[in-house]
């Protein structure tokens, strides 16, 4: 009894040790890819006379004791104003010297030093910069230089591995792997712009990361490591890179022009809610509502309108409004791309020539008579004073004066001071324009509803009562 006792326990072992192994041999094997890439990538030392943008940028005063000798300066605070260090991470992409990282990395830089993992140090020349995508083409004077392989196209999945390289917190070529959590974040900019459909990982980021590479378990590189979200200071698992689709497109225009041209439709879009999606004739939300089309701009020649929805772009299908710029900032100006757009709950397709919006450029769209109930909306309206008209480059509208409770209106969340210039597909430029739009409208039936908002367009979808 004793002996099978001891041979079950030797069988139990060896099968424990078998399914060990085989759980072991389909782990990711990273130590590959280090070893191939680590040389290329570079630790980046910036020094500013201002604040430097760098995202790796303390006073010695901030960092733990611990840490402190990992860092470039040493001692306490001058008493003097002194000149900032920032730091960041980047790698090399050509044998001659062509560097990519982040914008914000090497903003406002005075002089900005490359450090290779051997210890050679270099001084950067700054090629160019590109605030949107927040992406920059530095250059250093060398030769056979190691070099990384970017991938061709942006073929990630949710769920698949992934590995970084950089210096977070200064500590020099530090390596940190997880996993693609979502593909195709929109994070817009402080200039509400959204260029870069981000990637999400839980890789470990952390100041100091910013401009290294994101590789897949090919060893390419997929992404380029731009933003943590944190509450600390430090990674809590979400980490965002800018694909490699977006890097092709700057970099490549960088390196030939020294500044970036990119796809511009001259619209002014949001997202389309449930009421909306009913309204419009949409099986479900989807799409991006353009709210505002610019006069001249490629969008009006093309004959696309206020109250259309682009459901595809070149293409691509568009699920939300924050998908269309990521889709047409990658369109080379002067291109034609079919366009599938909603209007009057019908399908069309028109043609678009894609305009190009140069990296310097901004661009806005220049956005007490008798009332009216304004009956099934419960709405009391006013004409709107010419200031307003002329402020917000309007041709007319009716202003909102009072919400009804409990009415659509209320519901929807139109908002006193409101001016209303679209009901259905009826412009309204008057307080006759407006009751004849609203006294066309079927009960039970959903409107879209256009409206400018302390200067700012806006469509809200409104649910008429049976």
């Amino acid at each position: 009894m004793t002996v099978i006792k001891r041979l079950t326990s030797l069988c139990l072992l060896l099968c424990g040790l078998a399914f060990s192994a085989q759980s072991l041999a389909q782990l990711p094997e990273f130590t590959g890819i280090v070893k191939n890439n680590s040389p290329a990538v570079v630790k980046i030392i910036v020094e500013s006379s201002g604040a430097s943008a760098a995202d790796g940028e303390y006073a010695p005063e901030e960092i733990p004791e611990y840490l402190r000798r990992f860092f470039e300066f040493r001692g306490g605070q001058p008493s003097t104003p002194h000149p900032r260090m920032g730091l960041g991470s980047g790698f090399i992409i050509s044998d001659d010297g062509y560097i990519v990282t982040n914008n914000h990395v090497v903003d406002g830089a005075d002089s900005v030093l490359v450090r290779l993992s051997d210890r050679r140090e270099f001084d950067a020349e700054v090629i160019g910069t590109d605030p949107r995508s927040d992406l920059a083409l530095i250059k250093v004077d060398g030769k056979g230089l190691p070099t990384v392989k970017l991938a061709e196209g942006d073929k990630l999945e949710v769920g698949e591995w992934v590995l970084a390289i950089g210096s977070p917190f200064g500590l020099d070529y530090s390596v940190t792997a997880g996993i693609v959590s979502a593909m195709g974040r929109s994070l817009p900019t402080e200039n509400n712009e959204n260029y870069v459909p981000f990637i999400q990982t839980d890789v470990a980021i952390n100041p100091g990361n910013s401009g290294g590479p994101l590789f897949n378990l090919e060893g390419e590189v997929v992404g380029v490591n731009s933003q943590i979200f944190t509450r600390s200071g430090g990674s809590i698992g979400l980490s965002f890179s800018i694909p490699v689709s977006v890097v092709h497109n700057v970099v490549d225009q960088l390196r030939e022009n020294g500044h970036v041209t990119r796809g511009w439709l001259g619209v002014t879009i949001q997202d389309v809610d449930r009421n909306l999606a009913e309204s419009f004739g949409l099986d479900r939300p989807r799409g991006a509502l353009l709210v505002q089309v610019g006069e001249d701009t490629p969008a009006a020649k093309a004959g696309l309108e206020e109250g259309d929805v682009i459901l595809s772009f070149d293409g691509k299908e568009i699920g939300t409004s924050g998908e269309l710029p990521h889709v047409v900032g990658l369109v080379s100006p002067g291109t034609k791309v079919p366009v599938e757009i909603m209007r009057d709950q019908k399908r069309r397709t028109l043609k678009v020539e894609v305009g190009g919006l140069e990296a310097e450029d901004s661009y806005a769209l220049n956005g007490a008579a008798a009332d009216d109930q304004g009956g099934k909306l419960g709405v009391l309206v006013g004409e709107t004073p010419p200031e307003l008209l002329q402020r917000w480059g309007l041709s007319g509208g009716v202003q909102v004066r009072e919400v009804l409770p409990g009415s659509a209106a209320a519901e929807a969340g139109i908002q006193p001071g409101d001016i209303i210039t679209l009901v259905g597909n009826k412009p309204v430029k008057s307080l006759d324009a407006f009751e004849d739009a609203v006294d066309g409208l079927k009960s039970g039936s959903s409107v879209p509803v256009r409206l400018m908002r302390r200067g700012a367009p806006l469509f809200i979808g409104l649910k008429l009562a049976d």
